[in-house]
């Protein structure tokens, strides 16, 4: 007990001091994790949309492999992309392996599954309500996924949220693919694990209350969108009344 309140009390004042090195690991994590955000979901989201909308032969075999991907453990993402990146593998020309770049593929690849499954059952959900409506006005599948997608982004703003949430949380593939150098590939999570290894919980500790703290506030912004969408859509469903009333 007397160890985990000493413990607790010097990770506090690592927070408060802003500790250059717990600074830095946090810094970096959330840069990585951004990165890998970004290209994700700049492909999952336009991913999605699509599969929820489009209709082709195989799709349904195309959906089982998406959602079989959502539950891959991250260690054999990483163990993948290292074989990839590895001297001998066919991107190996790039010098990728133990960088930032490869952290971020890493987790690119992790989050980009989560992105992609949950915008194509926004979608298609909304595709139910309006979909043959758009299809009458002569909408192609691409252009009526973009339309809806449009139509549910609030919902895609959570499904973003949500991705960056599994890339900040994510520990086994930046791990194998980044290295935990000290200075350079050390992340959070990374750091976690390697600093309670070693017994320096304290700063394991540090680390562990501003990751919970972003996993929190990244929850709290995903129910702020909630509720402001349900606000949002009772003040246009509102309006028109008003509007005849006055």
């Amino acid at each position: 007990m007397t160890t985990f309140i000493d413990s607790a009390a010097t990770a506090l004042h690592l927070i408060t001091s802003l500790d250059s090195q717990l600074i830095t690991i946090v810094g970096r994590s959330l840069a990585v994790s951004a990165s890998a955000s970004a290209m994700a979901c700049a492909l999952g989201l336009v991913l999605g949309a699509w599969l929820g909308v489009a209709r082709f032969a195989g799709r349904g075999a195309l959906l089982t492999l998406l959602n079989t991907f959502l539950a891959v453990p991250s260690v054999v993402v990483g163990l993948v992309i290292y074989l990839l990146l590895s001297r001998s593998g066919p991107l190996g020309y790039l010098g990728w392996l133990f960088s930032f770049k490869a952290m971020v593929l890493a987790q690119a690849v992790l989050v980009l599954p989560v992105v992609t499954a949950l915008t194509r059952q926004v979608v298609e959900d909304v595709q139910l309500q309006h979909g043959e409506q758009l299809q009458s006005l002569g909408a192609r599948p691409l252009l009526r996924s973009l339309l809806l997608a449009w139509d549910e982004r609030y919902a895609l703003l959570t499904v973003i949220i949500a991705g960056f949430g599994r890339a900040v949380s994510e520990v086994g593939a930046v791990m194998i693919v980044g290295g935990n150098i000290d200075g350079f590939t050390r992340v959070m999570t990374t750091a976690i694990a390697l600093e309670t290894s070693k017994g320096d919980l304290p700063l394991a500790l540090g680390l562990g209350l501003i990751l919970l703290g972003v996993v929190w506030l990244l929850n709290a912004c995903i129910s702020l969108l909630k509720r402001w969408r349900q606000t949002h859509e009772a003040g246009a469903l509102a309006s028109p009344v008003l509007g005849v009333s006055v």
